[in-house]
């Protein structure tokens, strides 16, 4: 089984495709950065293959999706635009944990206490976003703590993209 899987996030500007793998043991899951501890994002699969070939990384392109950032930003900053599919929050929150774990030298995602707990457990359930889920809805506490850690994950995101090592 391969250890290197293609992450793919929509952007403005094109689509971006970066590579997650697995935390081995007790590590956590991240993303492949270069030499220089930048995030590897490419905007062609050809740039990709070639990458991954030079190193000696096969791919395991099964299940491979697509995070769209833009709709979590929407959330982020104007929650009463609409509503957003509960998963997709799931998705970005995983994502800036990998990402934040692979970045050494970028500022941690804020610290994570108990309402992070709650509203993670209750994200699974798929209504945490619906007032009528009654004790499976987020809190306006929760919701405001998430709404902060991904605000914080997209600005590192930011930060990454403008520095990624392109290829």
């Amino acid at each position: 089984m391969a250890d290197y899987y293609p992450y793919r996030i929509a952007t403005r500007r094109g689509d971006l495709t970066l590579i997650w793998r697995p935390g081995e043991g007790d590590a956590p899951d991240g993303l492949a950065i270069d030499d220089l501890g930048r995030l590897l994002a490419f905007h062609d699969l050809k740039a990709l293959r070639e990458y991954c070939d030079r190193n000696g990384w096969e791919l395991a392109w099964e299940g491979e999706g697509t995070l769209d950032l833009g709709v979590v930003r929407r959330w982020v900053e104007h929650p009463d635009l609409g509503p957003v599919p509960a998963g997709l929050l799931l998705d970005a929150w995983n994502f800036f944990e990998d990402l934040s774990h692979s970045l050494k030298a970028s500022p941690p995602l804020p610290s994570q206490g108990s309402i992070h707990d709650s509203a993670y457990e209750k994200i699974f359930g798929g209504e945490a976003l619906e007032p009528a889920a009654g004790e499976g809805a987020w809190t306006d506490e929760e919701t405001a703590a998430v709404r902060e850690l991904l605000r914080a994950g997209l600005d590192l995101w930011v930060q990454a993209a403008n520095g990624s090592g392109t290829g």
